[in-house]
């Protein structure tokens, strides 16, 4: 992505209100000229997108947004005049919810129906029906990115210690999806990349239940894995399209 960018060129964040999504907004803003599309499903009562908002006036938009429907991700194209939207960041994931009591499963005892469900839902489906309907938008004849934070736990030749059955097996799914996507466009799109991210164990609402046995060097703060992993799509070029990231730049092994 080394192309020169325009004032009228929008980068689609998603997962925006919290965390690496809230983080890479911030980050865009700051150091490129690009609009920014905010999008969670309650982006428009977050606190700190308004402030962003505030800070960078006529650039940043926030829309509410259950990326899991349908009709939803259709109204999000609305919003994005065709040709503009040079940049895809999908930050959105689930790996826990206490209201519907999801949890990684430590046996497979534990692994539910509804579980595998609402996690493929997420972390599987929705990334790669979001390509399919981002794809119109963007440019056919200058460099554009679709971007999606991973895991390392979806990785399968890397997984050596078992346990959390329906992330590790959605983001698998995503991990193949997604390489399938990169290699169409290959063919049909040259001037995309489409790249598989790990962002590395990050101090977000998403990692905190399981925090207490990572130590202090390897937890990192949202900002500093902003800005590494916009340091990869800055550096990336369409020859690394299909590439599974690590935040560091190594590749992960599927």
């Amino acid at each position: 992505m080394n192309a020169p960018e325009s004032p009228s060129d929008t980068c689609l964040v998603t997962g925006a209100s919290s965390g690496i999504g809230l983080a890479i907004c911030n980050e865009l803003l700051a150091t490129t000229t690009l609009s920014v599309l905010a999008v969670s499903r309650g982006a428009q009562s977050c606190d700190a997108l308004d402030q962003l908002s505030a800070r960078f006036p006529g650039r940043l938009s926030a829309l509410n947004c259950d990326l899991c429907s349908d009709s939803h991700r259709q109204a999000l194209g609305e919003n994005i005049a065709a040709g503009n939207l040079v940049r895809v960041i999908n930050c959105a994931g689930l790996l826990h919810d206490h209201d519907r009591a999801l949890w990684p499963e430590k046996r497979i005892e534990d692994v539910t129906a509804e579980g595998l469900h609402s996690l493929f839902s997420v972390n599987a489906y929705m990334p790669i029906l979001l390509a399919r309907d981002m794809l119109a938008l963007m440019p056919k004849d200058r460099p554009c990115l679709f971007a999606s934070l991973s895991a390392r736990v979806g990785s399968i030749g890397d997984n050596g210690l078992g346990g959390w059955y329906a992330y590790r097996a959605a983001k698998a799914a995503q991990n193949q999806l997604l390489k399938t996507f990169a290699i169409e466009m290959g063919r049909r799109r040259p001037n995309l990349c489409v790249l598989m991210l790990h962002p590395g164990t990050t101090d977000t609402p998403l990692s905190a239940p399981f925090q207490k046995n990572v130590s202090k060097e390897k937890l990192f703060p949202a900002h500093r894995v902003a800005r590494a992993l916009l340091g990869l799509m800055d550096a990336a070029t369409p020859g690394d399209s299909g590439r599974f990231l690590a935040w560091d730049g190594q590749d992960i092994p599927w």
